[in-house]
């Protein structure tokens, strides 16, 4: 592949991610600002509620009768103008009216995650090389998303990053129709709910480690909701000026972490990866709680920097497990399983849980730093509670008896 087209498809996976990034980190901030804090979650519901909706989308119709660069346009215009049209309905005083408009903007962006890695797969002649080189753009503009718009713009507090996401959108809806060309992935295809929903999957690889496996992935995505919708507001009561900038260390140690990967897998193997994954849930959590009467900027910060380890450890060693155990015609059912189980089903469960929870112990009073202490130790506990659980019941055994080896880096 040459360098033109590497670096085209590069620019499209940090602008895919640049638009997440420029909004979800800020909003809870913005709401808090306006008037709707006890409305925060529902704007933590609307990307789970698209991760549901999403496989159907892309199974029943995108990938069947349409290019996918069209699609990946398409998508991104309506989802842009979505998104700038939501600080009118906010400015109104309109909290149903914006939830929906971030509603529409998600139920277009979701898809697109995926869109994106399927057109870079189609075009790439060594994926497992090239692949990463790619897609670490875009964490790359997420993390330069959430320092324009809070280091350098200080908008936190403004309608501003929902601007920004906007016009990013729109930007990346016109660039995509000038991809190339990619048919669709399934076209003449029978496709069913089944396959959309990963069921065969499930029939296949349905095991005692894998169903415990499954449901410690969607039950540590729970407490995953109450750190994307509330660290901010937190980071931004415990006295951090520009709260969206100090979150985007979260996504460098991602970086950082990822690399280190290959090293951590020889010497601790799956099992131990995940285990190590939910104790930084954990201690995350207990490092916000423990932090909070006095807002100790550098336990806050440490517990911002875990969220590499809490990220890759578990969700992408999760991949890499689901990726090992399921045999090459079910690999991709698998994979669209555990991702509408967690950022689907388990962060909306989350998000509406953890909206209760905020509202019933913190609610208006977002500044008395005591409460927030209250409210982190919930999802600490919860995550330490799942590790253990996992701990106890996960035990994954090679054919001829022995514990199965670390996977090769």
């Amino acid at each position: 592949m040459n360098k033109t087209f590497h670096a085209n498809l590069s620019f499209m996976m940090f602008m895919q991610f640049f638009i997440w990034g420029a909004w979800y980190v800020t909003v809870g901030n913005y709401m808090a600002e306006i008037g709707m804090t006890d409305a925060i979650y529902w704007a933590y519901t609307v990307s789970p509620i698209g991760a549901i909706i999403s496989p159907f989308f892309l199974g029943m119709i995108a990938d069947r009768f349409f290019a996918t660069e069209k699609v990946l346009g398409t998508l991104h215009l309506v989802g842009g103008a979505a998104m700038l049209a939501a600080p009118f309905a906010a400015g109104s005083g309109s909290t149903v009216g914006f939830i929906i408009l971030l509603q529409i903007h998600m139920l277009c962006y979701m898809p697109t995650v995926a869109l994106s890695n399927s057109l870079t797969f189609h075009h790439l002649t060594k994926p497992e090389k090239e692949f990463p080189l790619i897609r670490v753009f875009g964490t790359i503009g997420w993390i330069l998303a959430g320092i324009l718009v809070s280091r350098f713009l200080h908008a936190d507090l403004t309608d501003l990053p929902l601007k920004v996401a906007g016009v990013a959108g729109l930007l990346l809806g016109v660039y995509a129709f000038f991809l190339p060309h990619t048919p669709p992935s399934a076209k003449g295809e029978k496709v069913t709910i089944r396959q959309v929903l990963g069921l065969d999957a499930l029939a296949q690889l349905k095991s005692r480690p894998f169903i415990v496996f499954l449901i410690s992935s969607l039950l540590i995505s729970i407490p995953l909701s109450a750190y994307y919708a509330y660290a901010p507001v937190f980071v931004k009561n415990a006295g951090v000026t520009n709260p969206a900038f100090m979150m985007s260390f979260g996504q460098m140690s991602e970086v950082l972490f990822m690399i280190a990967m290959p090293f951590f897998f020889i010497r601790l193997g799956v099992k131990w990866m995940l285990i190590v994954g939910m104790l930084a849930w954990a201690l995350r959590y207990a490092l916000f709680a423990a932090a909070a009467v006095d807002g100790v900027l550098w336990m806050i910060l440490a517990g911002v920097l875990l969220h590499g380890i809490c990220y890759d450890f578990f969700f992408v060693s999760g991949h890499i497990y689901v990726n090992k155990k399921a045999s090459p015609a079910i690999r991709g059912q698998a994979q669209g399983l555990i991702i509408f189980v967690t950022y689907g089903v388990g962060m909306f469960i989350g998000a509406l849980i953890s909206g209760w929870v905020f509202n019933a112990v913190v609610g208006e009073t977002t500044q008395a730093l005591s409460l927030w202490r209250q409210f982190w130790i919930i999802p600490a506990l919860f995550a330490a509670g799942v590790m253990v659980v996992f701990g106890l019941m996960f035990k994954e055994r090679a054919a001829n008896g022995e514990a199965p080896a670390a996977p090769e880096a």
